[in-house]
């Protein structure tokens, strides 16, 4: 993997408090370095109903792989959060 590749810094968080909004993630990760982009997926015509997972992509692999082994098994409100870097894109 190069480094220009969004692979390598992309990470899938799942388990996610279905109150949980895209600026909550952002804020969560902004710890481990630049968040460059971060969504928590919603449902489709559901604007207020989480799927409670969302993808964060993080300004290097290294920022990253920090964030990934931090988070992944943390607890958020009770919930135990899925992080990892996010497989690529089919």
């Amino acid at each position: 993997m190069n480094g220009t590749d969004t692979n390598d810094r992309r990470l899938y968080v799942g388990n996610l408090p279905y109150s949980l909004r895209t600026p909550d993630l952002r804020q969560m990760f902004s710890s481990f370095g630049t968040v460059e982009d971060a969504v928590v997926m919603m449902e489709p015509g559901r604007p207020d109903r989480s799927k409670g997972f969302g993808f964060v992509t993080m300004s290097s692999a290294a920022e990253a792989e920090t964030a990934a082994s931090t988070m992944n098994g943390k607890e958020i409100e009770g919930r135990v959060i899925v992080c990892n870097i996010a497989k690529p894109r089919e």
